[in-house]
């Protein structure tokens, strides 16, 4: 199986992040976390200092399963402040492979790339303005082809075992689910 990147840049919401690390490992997926800094670390919104797996090295996220982008202020804007990762979401899209963004993500990174054009699609409840083109539920997660998108902190666990499903079957997803006492 190949490896999902879960991004980080400063100002990431630490719930987000973490827990989809959290439940895509419980789910036996391999995944990296990436700063998008020549550095591994980066801080979270809430003050969480986290070291990632690796810098950011655009050519591992080539072969990527799934290009994982957590939302936060200013952590979502400042992933889409990168440029190459932007060029990879949409390239990962081209070639039909699988993106999720949660939170500020869909509307502040997702939407301005064009990526959720007719497509069903969350975000944070008030950033709407930035899905131009998408078709925007009031629910916490949704699925659209080959893009996951989640609304908030509070949707983090359900976020993720979305993706574990996906790429894990619905079992196994209600196997971390039942583990971790969600269901």
């Amino acid at each position: 199986m190949r490896p999902s990147y879960v991004m980080f840049a400063d100002g990431f919401e630490e719930i987000e992040a973490l827990t989809v690390v959290d439940v895509l490992r419980r789910a036996q997926m391999p995944v990296v976390t990436m700063s998008i800094y020549e550095t591994p670390e980066a801080i979270g919104a809430h003050g969480v200092t986290i070291v990632a797996d690796e810098a950011f090295n655009p050519e591992m996220l080539e072969d990527a399963e799934w290009i994982i982008c957590p939302g936060g202020m200013p952590g979502a804007s400042n992933l889409a402040a990168c440029e190459d990762l932007c060029d990879l979401l949409q390239e990962q899209v081209n070639k039909g492979e699988k993106i999720a963004a949660i939170c500020a993500s869909p509307s502040v990174i997702l939407g301005p790339l064009g990526l959720l054009e007719g497509r069903d699609a969350v975000c944070y409840p008030g950033m709407e303005d930035g899905m131009a083109g998408a078709n925007v539920l009031q629910q916490p997660v949704a699925v659209d082809g080959n893009i996951v998108t989640g609304n908030g902190p509070a949707a983090a666990s359900k976020f993720a075992l979305t993706i574990a499903g996906i790429s894990m079957g619905s079992d196994v997803a209600h196997d971390v689910a039942a583990g971790m006492l969600l269901e």
